[in-house]
């Protein structure tokens, strides 16, 4: 039964992220939901000359916000198989993963996360935007994060009275209050891997590997609620990832990678397997470092560099490499990476 209660849910939100796709789809290119210009700013405060020639965004037309085709999609599923164990049907009471002690706090964080980041996209679309933010500044986004994780991280400590921290092949260290500022970073931190989102099939496919990594790591701890959950939000990354492949007919943006990134930590310190994170999550930890590597070259080095342009998947685009084989092969690192991760989970 807790295979089906996996694989029913999983294939819902898919077929629902299928169908409520045309209605998104129409409704964004209606309103002309793309960046009427490219990036022009640097996030050192530069002339981002080949971000800008790489993106160029006002002749592409591509929306931005397809990243509710995800959220939409699992939380819809996750509702209606809530609604159906509520009218006493057996069958639905037992598909139902919607639990306290597994859900509550990962659903909780990809609302907050999506309406965030649907805020900055509206801001980024509309005529006057800030150039340089590309919507809401990068320093509002941090502190929305920040308050976030210190709410995740209280309802750890106080409601879960989790304090323990899992260390592979060592054991658990009671971090204590510790927790709380331990949260906090790593929750920041893998919010800034959200920049992967800057090819057709990059973000989606990645995304789709980690959130499979940690739905089968839940699975084999018996946590098969957030296992459900897990798999639901794949399904809805596959069935943004169906419309995303090159061409791509949305991009997922802020509301998208805002609300996965910040989930997928509450995710990875429910299952206790948060320090094999960067490993599961490596392809967002090399875009991530990539682009602070590049910022603290050009602070200290008076301007030098370390790649022609950041994040990582762009400087390989920019030295020739067809945008369709950096995701395949961040894809091909992300399968790697995230059995890598499984397997220090399972005898770790």
């Amino acid at each position: 039964m807790d295979i089906v209660k996996i694989f029913v849910p999983t294939t819902i939100a898919f077929i629902i992220g299928i169908l409520i796709t045309p209605i998104l789809s129409n409704f964004l290119y209606k309103n002309k939901m793309w960046k009427k210009k490219s990036v022009v700013v640097a996030t050192d405060g530069g002339v981002a000359t080949i971000t800008q020639s790489l993106h160029n965004d006002e002749e592409k037309k591509t929306p931005r916000m397809g990243g509710v085709v995800i959220w939409a999609s699992a939380l819809i599923t996750t509702i209606l198989f809530w609604l159906g164990s509520t009218i006493d049907s057996q069958v639905m009471t037992k598909l139902n993963f919607l639990s306290r002690s597994q859900t509550w706090l990962p659903i909780f964080t990809l609302i907050i996360g999506a309406l965030i980041g649907l805020i900055d996209d509206y801001m980024s679309v509309t005529e006057n935007y800030d150039q340089k933010a590309g919507g809401l500044s990068s320093k509002k986004r941090l502190l929305a994060v920040f308050i976030i994780s210190l709410i995740g991280a209280w309802w750890f400590y106080s409601k879960l009275e989790i304090t323990q921290i899992y260390i592979p092949f060592f054991g658990i260290w009671d971090a204590g209050w510790l927790f709380i500022a331990f949260f906090s970073l790593v929750m920041l931190a893998t919010y800034s891997g959200g920049v992967i989102d800057g090819l057709d099939g990059l973000s989606g496919g990645v995304f789709g590997i980690i959130f499979t990594a940690y739905g089968l790591i839940a699975f084999m701890q018996n946590q098969v609620d957030l296992a459900a959950f897990c798999f639901v939000l794949v399904g809805g990354l596959l069935a943004f990832l169906w419309f995303n492949i090159p061409p791509a007919r949305f991009y997922m943006s802020e509301t998208g990678t805002m609300a996965l990134t910040i989930t997928l930590v509450v995710v990875a310190f429910l299952t206790k397997q948060v320090l094999i994170l960067p490993i599961i999550a490596f392809p967002l930890v090399i875009s991530s470092a990539s682009s602070q590597i590049q910022l603290l070259s050009k602070k200290i080095r008076n301007g030098k560099k370390v790649f022609i342009v950041a994040p990582l998947h762009h400087h390989l685009q920019a030295l020739g490499w067809p945008a369709t084989k950096v995701v395949m092969r961040y894809w091909v690192l992300g399968i790697i990476f995230a059995g890598i991760g499984i397997i220090i989970a399972l005898i770790g």
